[in-house]
């Protein structure tokens, strides 16, 4: 029997309205996203951003700069926007020219106001186990899991992927929520015989089809949070068949993609509010 799937896009939309009555709430909340060079990707991905944003009733800021910006000159900015009362929530889009640094980037943005979670004290709040400002695709993860009523105390959790961005930020939610986490990456030998004790199986490599279906545990749940590109069109980092093997699949495309920017959104609307609680 095919896997249930886990569809992304209802609960997003679900998630979305939430925010804009929170948004109405708060009397209105600022978003001031950065973009540097001309990268097509990331102008698409700050488009959609904007586009979710001015749906949920979020003052948005597109803020474009040449690919000739200094790092210097971005951090300027980065403090600028910092001081800015009409800003709650900050993003710099990655990835950024090659001659910035992002971390020091990721350093110079207000702990805050940082809507994607990547500063260092945010970092540190979830490694803790006190989760302030988590990456909205692992969040994204979590309320998926949530939604469909995924038992994770004492679940054999495997995240394949170690990113700042996914792989690690979920691992530590996962354990958090009692699972027993395994983290797998691209020097993990033997890949199967980890996956393959996986209740839940995570997978964000950025690898098309690299877990196959008889690396996918029977009854499992698995979510696949690749996007890639391919002569077949777009596909994820898992082998489309595993739905003949897991109980829950995300679908690629439709799962984790629309609970990312979702979930970017209710982040910001955290940021406003513990910027003005001064809870933060």
């Amino acid at each position: 029997m095919a896997a249930t799937l886990m569809e992304g896009r209802p609960l997003a939309e679900r998630i979305r309205g939430e925010v804009a009555a929170e948004v109405v709430g708060l009397g209105g909340i600022g978003l001031a996203t950065v973009l540097v060079g001309d990268d097509p990707a990331s102008e698409i991905y700050i488009g959609r951003k904007h586009e979710a944003a001015a749906a949920a009733g979020i003052d948005a800021r597109d803020v474009r700069l040449p690919p000739s910006t200094t790092e210097d000159e971005l951090l300027r900015l980065v403090g600028e926007l910092n001081a800015d009362d009409a800003v709650d929530a900050l993003l710099v889009q990655l990835p950024l020219p090659a001659h910035i640094d992002p971390d020091r980037l990721a350093r110079a943005v207000d702990p805050a106001k940082d809507v994607d979670g990547f500063h260092p004290e945010n970092a540190g709040e979830l490694y803790l186990g006190r989760p302030r400002l988590v990456p909205a695709t692992a969040v994204g993860i979590m309320a998926l899991l949530a939604e469909h009523r995924i038992l994770l105390t004492g679940a054999r959790a495997v995240v394949v992927g170690r990113s700042a961005i996914v792989g690690k930020p979920v691992a530590h939610l996962l354990l958090q929520a009692n699972a027993t986490v395994t983290v797998c990456h691209s020097r993990t030998e033997d890949l199967a015989r980890h996956t393959l004790d996986a209740d839940v199986l995570v997978v964000a490599v950025g690898d098309a089809e690299v877990v196959t279906a008889d690396m996918v545990k029977t009854g499992s749940v698995v979510v696949d949070v690749g996007m890639n590109r391919t002569e077949n069109g777009l596909v994820g980092d898992v082998d489309p068949d595993a739905a003949d093997v897991a109980a829950f699949i995300t679908p690629v495309p439709g799962g984790v993609g629309p609970m990312t920017i979702a979930c970017l959104l209710q982040n910001a609307v955290r940021c406003a509010r513990l910027r003005r609680s001064g809870t933060y």
